[in-house]
């Protein structure tokens, strides 16, 4: 009964931020750790990062660190994906995901829920 729901995606140029929402329903949403992903067209779904129960922790995919950040509002159900200095390989589609425990936290299938994903492109 959880539902996830992206927005945010757009079209931005390179260099640029935007910043990605993931709405939480259904379920308590400070008992998961809550999980972004992308997928590039012809490409497998990725780990960008995942932020722990209560925000205290987070973990990222090298190729975003430092540019990436994610951050939590228990109060609200909601999870921010910001990204700054974008580049035109972050073009992809973007998804939040759901699970219970952190560990793994890599491992798509050990997501219990998924969002139907928000479109990211990015201009030379």
């Amino acid at each position: 009964q959880v539902q996830l729901v992206e927005s945010g995606g757009g079209l931005v140029q390179a260099g640029g931020s935007l910043r990605l929402s993931c709405a939480f329903s259904g379920r308590t949403f400070s008992s998961y750790v809550l999980g972004w992903f992308r997928q590039a067209p012809g490409k497998e779904r990725e780990f960008v990062g995942i932020i722990r129960w209560n925000g205290d922790m987070t973990d990222y995919a090298d190729s975003v660190k430092g540019r990436f950040t994610i951050y939590r509002d228990n109060a609200k159900n909601t999870v921010w994906l910001q990204m700054n200095s974008l580049k035109p390989e972050d073009t992809a589609v973007y998804y939040c995901a759901a699970k219970t425990w952190y560990s793994d936290f890599e491992i798509e299938a050990r997501y219990n829920y998924w969002g139907q994903g928000t479109q990211v492109t990015v201009s030379s």
